[in-house]
């Protein structure tokens, strides 16, 4: 289903870019994060597209049901943590099912900036390929490649084709299921390209392995005002910190989106987030307050 979302009174909307994202309130304590895909230089309204899923946590399905033109919801103002690097280098832009979202609107920005891209787009038939019949008809069709991944065994995307088959420096792109945005961070590793031109933008966590460690707790302390605060083994730090009266900014609360990152000032934190890279953790200088726990006994935030 596409929405399109538009202030009540007409006034332009505050502005965007090719893989934004905002937050809607579907209905009073449901939130949900989806990408605008709409062209970033319409200034009246954003335009997301929401897959219907049995499995989701509610949110689809609320969309799908209840919804309905006329309806008013509260949105959130764009935030952008799957930005176009810049630069003069190739794109090249991977999407898995309704991955798409963020990646159909940096497509239109690269050819409208004459930037040189690929779009690669995979799904399990046609049926399933949001925006099919736009990028078929779209003016840089001849860079867009389809998978129908449940047809035939030849219609599978070639990764390890693709990264060797990329030009020097070209800049990698992914949204989709986790299990495909993994695949593609493997491949791209292991072809040795650098963690800065992997891409990436997670809908969902991938799932927990069933042998995950049990919780434990641990103590934070408060830099700015001296608080040391107990986070037990129920609880995530953010819970902790706004049960204690300290205000932490939260979105998807899943670890995906980056909008509760803090800096880390001592202590060994034990990454739980898909937003920072495997450098990003190993460097340990940020942290996902709404998932991410202590490999030590105490962490210090810059709070």
């Amino acid at each position: 289903m596409s929405l399109e979302l538009a202030g009540p009174t007409g006034k332009e909307l505050p502005t965007f870019t090719a893989g934004a994202h905002v937050d809607v309130e579907i209905r009073p304590g449901l939130i949900r994060q989806y990408s605008l895909y709409g062209d970033p230089q319409e200034c009246r309204r954003y335009r997301i597209a929401v897959l219907r899923t049995e499995t989701s946590r509610g949110g689809s399905v609320t969309v799908h049901q209840s919804l309905r033109q006329g309806d008013t919801v509260r949105v959130s103002v764009p935030r952008n943590h799957f930005q176009l690097s810049e630069g003069d280098h190739p794109s090249i832009l991977l999407a898995g099912g309704i991955g798409i979202t963020p990646l159909y609107g940096m497509a239109r920005t690269l050819h409208r900036q004459g930037a040189e891209f690929e779009l690669h787009y995979c799904a399990r038939s046609e049926a399933r390929c949001a925006f099919l019949g736009a990028l078929q008809d779209a003016d840089y069709r001849d860079r867009v490649r389809f998978y129908l991944t449940g047809q035939s065994p030849d219609y599978r995307l070639d990764l390890d084709g693709v990264m060797s088959n990329a030009a020097p420096g070209a800049h990698f792109y992914v949204c989709g299921p986790a299990r495909f945005i993994d695949q593609v961070l493997e491949t791209g590793r292991r072809h040795g390209i650098d963690e800065d031109r992997l891409h990436r933008e997670f809908f969902a966590p991938p799932e927990p392995a069933s042998d995950a460690d049990p919780d434990g707790a641990f103590e934070v302390r408060l830099e700015r005002s001296g608080k040391t605060l107990e986070v037990s083994a129920d609880q995530t730090i953010a819970q902790a910190l706004q049960d204690n009266g300290v205000e932490v900014e939260l979105s998807c609360e899943q670890g995906v989106c980056g909008t509760c990152l803090t800096a880390l000032l001592e202590g060994e934190a034990d990454h739980r987030d898909f937003y920072q890279t495997e450098v990003e953790q190993a460097a340990n200088e940020r942290i996902a307050l709404c998932c991410s726990r202590a490999r030590s006994p105490l962490l210090v935030l810059d709070l």
